[in-house]
């Protein structure tokens, strides 16, 4: 028996960085999730409409990022869990822009969108507007409900996003060489 025979058992699994980075981006993209529902639910920070776009990015992680660790962990073609990675990182890096936008607004860089950071249009008829107005609750995208070392959640998004994304090209790049 040779000291490579011994140093590396058959049995041993490789290593697979596709495997590994698709699993942690799922894992962190369930995690971001349950924080912003904890957020929503537990503490009664309501999400304006921007903070629910940068939502979907997170909920195309999950089960896409498990999908392409079962395809890695199963060694489907190269191919196939580059672009399933490729794919996770486009998502991450659109919602690390919706985020920094969203940050921009609440910082007063830019004007928002007027769903969420404009004047209230239209609240119906006259006779029923001081009902309307017990009614309707609008958050707004330029009013920061909550911050944690000088960064609201839309500035946490950014940088969750922007870790999801060097996830996934740290696994696309390190498959590629494997």
């Amino acid at each position: 028996m040779t000291f490579e025979a011994t140093a590396k058992p058959s049995h041993a699994r490789e290593a697979n960085p596709a495997f590994a980075a698709a699993l942690a981006i799922a894992a962190i993209a369930a995690a971001t999730l349950a924080g912003a529902w904890f957020f929503q639910l537990v503490l009664d920070i309501r999400p304006c409409p921007l903070c629910l776009e940068q939502r979907y990015a997170y909920y195309l992680a999950v089960p896409l990022g498990a999908l392409v660790a079962w395809a890695a962990a199963r060694h489907a073609p190269r191919g196939v869990t580059v672009a399933g990675l490729l794919l996770l990182a486009l998502a991450a890096l659109a919602n690390a822009w919706l985020g920094g936008y969203h940050a921009g607004v609440e910082w007063g860089f830019w004007q928002g969108p007027t769903e969420c950071s404009g004047p209230v249009l239209d609240l119906g008829r006259a006779g029923s507007l001081f009902d309307n107005l017990d009614k309707v609750k609008v958050i707004r995208c330029d009013e920061v409900q909550w911050r944690f070392l000088g960064l609201s959640l839309a500035g946490y998004n950014v940088l969750i996003s922007l870790a999801m994304a060097a996830l996934a090209i740290w696994g696309m790049a390190r498959s590629k060489r494997a």
